[in-house]
């Protein structure tokens, strides 16, 4: 048994997008297969370098409080507003939108363990990428 523990991975879908207000607007969605549920949050940054520091502040917050995310948000469902109060005091909202962009960076790790920083490089450049449009890249090569 202990060996099929270390196989469980929290997985973490994470996207980007500017919404029409110019702030960015930072989607994760993560499945949790110990308790085989899911969660759906998102948060708005000023700048891309803060959703970058927000977003590892909030997948950290999400491996730490899964027990009690789950607790709240799926075995005492009739407390939604207690959930949703526990996400905002950490700076989250429930993401309640069905579909989810197709551009998102992927992310596995163990239940309840930090997030180390190493792994964080490959979904700072997908978010990134997943930013650039056509359009600013034809101007950044008229410089």
């Amino acid at each position: 048994m202990p060996a099929r523990a270390s196989v469980l991975r929290n997985d973490y879908r994470c996207s980007i997008e500017r919404n029409q207000a110019g702030k960015y607007c930072v989607r994760i969605k993560v499945r949790y297969p110990r308790h085989a549920w899911d969660l759906a949050v998102f948060f708005l940054a000023s700048s891309f370098d803060r959703a970058m520091k927000k977003l590892e502040e909030s997948l950290d917050f999400l491996q730490r409080q899964e027990e009690k995310l789950w607790f709240w948000g799926v075995d005492r469902a009739e407390d939604m507003g207690f959930s949703a109060e526990f996400l905002r005091q950490a700076g989250l909202m429930l993401d309640r939108r069905i579909e989810f962009p197709r551009k998102a960076a992927n992310l596995a790790l163990p239940p309840e363990r930090s997030v180390p920083a190493f792994v964080l490089g490959p979904v700072r450049r997908g978010l990134a990428e997943s930013m650039e449009t056509p359009r600013a890249l034809n101007a950044g090569a008229g410089d």
